[in-house]
């Protein structure tokens, strides 16, 4: 059985809908906008700005953003990635000698897959490499090194590395990043 609404009955939800979305916008209105500073009075400003970027919404201070910011960014984090592109490319271009398994540029994970040296085929080493922001910082990467040795039947066994080999890698890519920083500088 079919349950037939009047159309006016639609319309007026329509209608209702639309009205409840748009007051939720929090457009500003002509006049003064309240900002209260840390410790003070409101003060009173006719700057959009200002309003915008104080006004508490149900989305949190400055309510929600459509468009981004007005605020240019000078973090070296790349429009395609997620985190610090100097850092990424400097840790690609440092661990280039080992075969890499995955690479997420957005959660800034590289991992790589088995190396074993030439020098020394009885081991292998795998490498971790997790980038953790957006900022070309010293605390920015963070590596994981593991190292496996074989044994006389051939099977690989998890062996100790040095606690100074991922910190030795972590500067290593740190500057890097530093020097492809500075060459994009000075262009």
């Amino acid at each position: 059985m079919k349950v037939s609404r009047p159309r006016s009955m639609v319309w007026i939800g329509a209608a209702v809908l639309c009205a409840l979305a748009v007051s939720g916008c929090g457009l500003p209105v002509e006049g003064l906008y309240p900002i209260k500073r840390d410790g003070e009075e409101p003060v009173y400003s006719k700057s959009d700005a200002d309003y915008e970027a104080n006004r508490k919404t149900i989305f949190g201070t400055g309510g929600i953003g459509l468009g981004g910011t007005d605020k240019p960014r000078n973090d070296g984090g790349g429009g395609g990635i997620g985190v610090n592109s100097f850092l990424w490319r400097a840790s690609l271009d440092t661990i280039s000698f080992m075969p890499v398994n995955s690479a997420d540029p957005f959660g800034g994970v590289i991992i790589t897959d088995w190396h074993s040296p030439a020098q020394a085929p009885a081991e292998r080493f795998k490498l971790n490499v997790y980038i953790m922001g957006r900022a070309l910082r010293a605390d920015g990467v963070r590596v994981a090194v593991f190292r496996q040795v074989q044994d006389t039947r051939g099977t690989w066994r998890d062996s100790s590395l040095p606690s100074k080999t991922s910190t030795d890698i972590e500067n290593a890519i740190l500057t890097k990043a530093r020097q492809l920083r500075n060459g994009s500088l000075q262009r």
